[in-house]
């Protein structure tokens, strides 16, 4: 697989969001060194909808972490439109996960105690041009769940609270692990059609990373991972219709 082809750019050459080139990622545990990325080129571009797949340690985690600012690479260069991010210090990382970065994960780590609205408003409240939490949630269909607790919500609305909490601040990238990990199938679907709707109404560019090769076919570009290095990259013709999804 060339470099060229990982950095496919999709119809429109719209620009690049993320741009990285030659990533490394080494572990040391004890006197083992794990290789979790080895050299990993990717473009990321506006409005793009991404599904990385790869099993368990092929790199994949880690890759999310690094464009999410959560980690930093070994060695290679990434950056986030013109801003470098390997050579950012902890405050500008910061900043820039504050102000352009969604995340979701397999957990929803929402506050019990806060209503939906209220978990909402937590991010909203440091945000510079967010959206109303009653009109995030209403994104995501919750806008009649607004001051239901968590151990009130079934696991796809805590799922989709999660994300409304994540779009409210307009990122410009959404970056999910395993958003349907915890999930049953019909739940997953519901999961994923609100996370397809967003990348649709609001444009933000999202990743998904998962190791169920199912969901590939609603993205509109397929990365598969294996032992720290992108193997293959695919652009699917059409989105597949989540309805039309089989677990």
């Amino acid at each position: 697989m060339t470099a060229a082809a990982v950095r496919l750019a999709p119809a429109g050459a719209r620009p690049a969001v993320f741009h990285a080139r030659g990533l490394t990622k080494t572990y040391t545990m004890g006197e083992v060194q794990v290789h979790a990325l080895q050299g990993v080129d990717l473009d990321l571009f506006e409005g793009e909808f991404v599904v990385i797949l790869g099993p368990s340690g092929s790199g994949k985690s880690t890759l999310l972490n690094i464009l999410g600012g959560l980690d930093a690479p070994t060695g290679g260069v990434v950056s986030f439109r013109d801003h470098n991010l390997v050579a950012a210090d902890d405050r500008a990382l910061t900043r820039y996960r504050r102000e352009h970065v969604g995340f979701v994960f397999q957990f929803y780590n929402l506050i019990p105690s806060l209503t939906a609205r209220e978990n909402v408003a937590l991010v909203t409240e440091i945000a510079e041009h967010p959206m109303r939490p009653e009109e995030a949630l209403a994104l995501v269909g919750l806008g009649d769940r607004l001051d239901h607790f968590p151990a009130q919500l079934s696991g796809g609305e805590q799922q989709r609270v999660a994300i409304a909490r994540a779009v409210a601040k307009r990122p410009d990238v959404l970056l999910c692990d395993e958003p349907t990990g915890a999930l049953d199938a019909e739940t997953g679907r519901l999961v994923l059609k609100t996370l397809a709707d967003v990348n649709r109404d609001v444009g933000t560019a999202t990743a998904i990373i998962t190791h169920n090769a199912v969901i590939a076919g609603i993205a509109d570009r397929v990365l598969r991972m294996t032992s720290g290095r992108i193997a293959e990259v695919r652009r699917n013709v059409r989105r597949v219709p989540i309805e039309e999804l089989s677990w």
